[in-house]
Order: structure tokens, then C-alpha cells, then sequence
């Protein structure tokens, strides 16, 4: 069967190589001149590592098969990792329950109930009613004021800015969920992982499964219209060319469906304006020394303007990275926030305010670069009943499929849960 693949990113990606294992030949387009989406890589200059931080997770069990499957279980590496927390001017070291409660900012009863809500937002299921619940009142419930004044408030503020206060406390539950099974409990530290090479590596491979299996991929190809055909299957025009397959499917989101797609091929039930997005702004710096000896440090200071201090260097190593360290510094945002479509000058000397305040002896010699990248849609901003705003699709072909991450109601956006879903649709949808 020839199949259409519309979106390069790790969704259509993973998606193309099980289809493509099935013994069809697929098609990818990707607008992008790189695959990989939110996942794909950059050059740094001595050496090319991930656009954005990722990290895999013990409990990602459908990322990791896949991992597995496309022959690279041999280049998936673990590390014990260390968390610090930036909060009044200081940096304090939590990767350990002993660090944990000698932790200043929190009161005995407040380092108590912030360990309750921890274990307890993990072990919640019914994620529905927590999206009738704004995230300040649930964290005040559970953690009580201390815990939220010290701790949440800032880490909301600096995440979130004033949209905090619309948020639902799934927002907070599902990166509590994920992140919670990266300690190990056995040993009380945060086994983390990543491949050899980064994302790229992963591309690399799916891209030559996916040729070795008789696919093709094109990018920097954008889809102009998709269209049923006459009798069967679906006709996909791109370059003013026109070319027909028994089936396609959409990754890309909504409003790009909205775009490309003819009015007979797909029903979408509600406005997706009403859906709200995050942006990011991310600094990667590269560095001849270590800046912090954390894997994550998390801000919990408005006066800085980036949301964290990744020390990807901590968990990667620097063979990786031609023996230097690699600092990111993000910053989300709304998606229609000012900042967003400054400079990449303007930028890194606001990054660089924040550098001088957290880092006050940091030394000029001691930067080899920075590296400014910015996503304008990184994730869905999960208001109050967000299900509720999330536009309906209903395709109205039997060979058109939409299958993209605006459908993620309960999940955060990452690698391990585009995997599960792109495994859930082949094998609800046998071609």
C-alpha cells in the first residue's frame, strides 16, 4: 500500500518506519530542510547535539523499546544525575532526601508536604478532575503555604509567568507523574539517559530504515493541498505537483490541517484559536568549564529571565561535545508574547543579565559560544477544562488519518509519549 506521511518529526518519523516494517512504502514530507521537529539537532560549532534539552526517563518503556527496535539499544547510555534549586539569590543542592530536608527556604512541616505531594500526585489517575482545578489552589491544598510561597509560586511564575493563575493542576500532575520515576529508589538518586549522538542519531537511522524499506522522505517540501480523490485513496499536491495515495496521514497541527486540507476531507469541531500555546526560548552555551554540577537546576526567581539551568554536560559526556560543556537556558512563554520574535542579539544579552546575576564570577574567557533557538509553538497551555477546548477531529475519508500532539489531553509533550500514541494507531488501524 502507498502511503503519505505529512510532518518529519518524530511522529511521522516513527511512524513511517512501522508502516514501512509492514511491508508499505511511505512517502514523508516535511516542510523543514531537517527532520526531527521539536527533537531535531543543531551545530554548536565543535560539535552538533540536540536544538533543545531531552532527556529519557527509566519509566519511558515505549521510547525505549523503540529505541530497542530500530537496532540502537547499544547506544542508549545511563547517569546518575544531581537537581539543584536557585532560590533567594542561592543555590542549594536537593538530590537527596538528606539535602532535601536540610533545604532552607522550607519549614520541617513544609518539606513534609511537599514529599506528600510529590508521591502523592504520582500515584493520581483520574486526570479529569483535576483539570476543573486552577493549579495554585490544588498545589495550596496539598503543599499548604509555605511549600507554595517558597517553592511553587516562583517555579509557576518563572514557567508560566501571570498565566499560571488560569492553569489546571493537570499541568502540574502530569510533569509530577513523568519526572517522579526517574528516581531510583534503591539507590535515591535520578537515573537518567540519552543516545549516542543525540536525536540525530535517531533520525539518521529511522531515515535509512525507512529508504532501506523502499520509502522516501522529502523535506523541505511543504504540502500546498490534500484532496479525495474520485474513486480511492487521497491526492496530496506539493510544488505544484499532484500525486495520489491509497492512504495519508496528518501529524502536522491543526492549523496547518486547517490550511492544506480540502473542506470534504475533515470536519474539525470548534475553534482551534481557543487552544492556547507555550513558546520557548532557549540559550545553548557552550562552555571551557562546568557552570553548575546539577543536570537541572530549577529557577524559582523572577529576576532571572530564563526558566532553568540545564547541565546537559552533567549527563552527557564530554566526548559528546568535543570535550566542552553544554549549559541550556530556557525560557518558556506565551506563544504571542513579545519576546518571542526579538533578535537573537537581543536575546543573549538578556540571557546574559540573568548569566551575570546567577554566575557573578563567570569569566568572558571561559565562553566559546551561544546559541539562540526558539519554538512558537512548544506545547499546549492546559487552561482550565482544557479537553473541552481541544478542537474535534473527524475525518470524513476512510484513507485520510489525523494523528498529531494536539490530541494530548492528559500528557506531556515528549518523546516517550509520541511513541505510545504512534504505537496505539498502527495497532488500532490495520493497513
Amino acid at each position: 500500500m502507498k502511503i503519505g506521511i505529512i510532518g518529519g518529526g518524530i511522529m511521522g518519523l516513527s511512524l513511517a518506519y512501522r508502516l514501512s516494517q509492514k511491508g508499505h512504502k511511505v512517502t514523508v514530507f516535511e516542510s523543514s530542510q531537517q527532520l526531527g521537529g521539536l527533537a531535531t539537532y543543531h551545530d554548536f560549532g565543535a560539535f552538533v547535539w540536540d536544538r533543545f534539552y531531552h532527556v529519557i526517563l527509566p519509566s519511558d518503556k515505549y521510547l525505549i523499546q523503540f529505541i530497542k527496535d530500530i537496532g540502537l539499544a547499544d547506544q542508549l547510555r545511563w547517569r546518575a544525575t544531581l537537581t539543584g534549586c536557585y532560590i533567594n539569590k542561592k543555590l542549594y543542592s536537593i538530590s537527596n532526601t538528606l539535602e532535601f530536608f536540610l533545604f532552607p527556604p522550607l519549614t520541617f512541616i513544609g518539606k513534609l508536604r511537599l514529599a506528600f505531594t510529590l508521591l502523592y500526585g504520582s500515584r493520581i489517575n483520574n486526570w479529569q478532575r483535576l483539570e476543573k482545578i486552577p493549579v495554585e489552589d490544588w498545589l495550596l491544598r496539598i503543599s499548604g503555604k509555605n511549600a507554595y510561597e517558597k517553592l511553587w509560586k516562583p517555579l509557576l511564575l518563572a514557567k508560566l509567568g501571570e498565566n499560571y493563575k488560569r492553569v489546571s493542576a493537570v499541568f502540574i500532575w502530569s510533569y509530577i507523574k513523568r519526572l517522579f520515576s526517574a528516581r531510583d529508589s534503591s539507590l535515591h538518586k535520578e537515573q537518567l539517559g540519552y543516545i549516542a549522538g543525540g536525536y540525530k542519531t535517531v533520525f539518521d537511522r529511522l531515515a535509512n530504515l525507512i529508504h532501506a524499506a523502499s520509502g522516501e522522505i522529502r523535506t523541505g517540501v511543504a504540502v500546498e493541498y490534500i484532496a479525495p480523490h474520485s474513486e480511492k485513496g487521497i491526492w496530496v499536491e506539493s510544488n505544484s505537483k499532484k500525486e495520489h495515495f491509497d492512504k495519508v496521514i496528518f501529524t502536522a497541527p491543526v492549523n496547518v490541517l486547517q490550511q492544506v486540507a480540502a473542506k470534504d476531507l475533515v470536519q474539525i469541531a470548534g475553534d482551534g484559536a481557543t487552544v492556547e500555546y507555550l513558546g520557548v526560548i532557549c540559550m545553548g552555551l557552550i562552555t571551557r568549564k562546568a557552570l553548575v554540577p546539577y543536570y537541572i537546576v530549577n529557577v524559582a526567581d523572577q529576576q532571572i529571565p530564563f526558566t532553568g539551568v540545564l547541565g546537559m554536560s552533567n549527563l552527557v559526556s564530554r566526548q559528546e561535545t568535543a570535550g566542552l560543556h553544554l549549559t541550556y537556558f530556557p525560557k518558556y512563554v506565551h506563544s504571542d508574547d513579545p519576546l518571542l520574535k526579538k533578535s537573537d542579539e537581543e536575546l543573549r544579552n538578556l540571557f546574559f543579565q540573568g548569566l551575570r546575576l546567577m554566575f557573578p564570577d563567570l569569566q568572558v574567557e571561559n565562553i566559546v559560544s551561544a546559541h539562540i533557538n526558539r519554538a512558537m509553538k512548544m506545547q499546549p497551555l492546559q487552561v482550565l477544562n482544557y479537553s473541552q477546548l481541544v478542537p474535534k477531529v473527524l475525518t470524513e475519508h476512510e484513507d485520510f488519518y489525523v494523528l498529531n500532539t494536539s490530541q494530548f489531553l492528559n500528557d506531556t509533550l515528549n518523546n516517550n509519549t509520541v511513541v505510545h500514541h504512534v504505537d496505539e494507531f498502527v495497532s488500532q488501524f490495520h493497513f
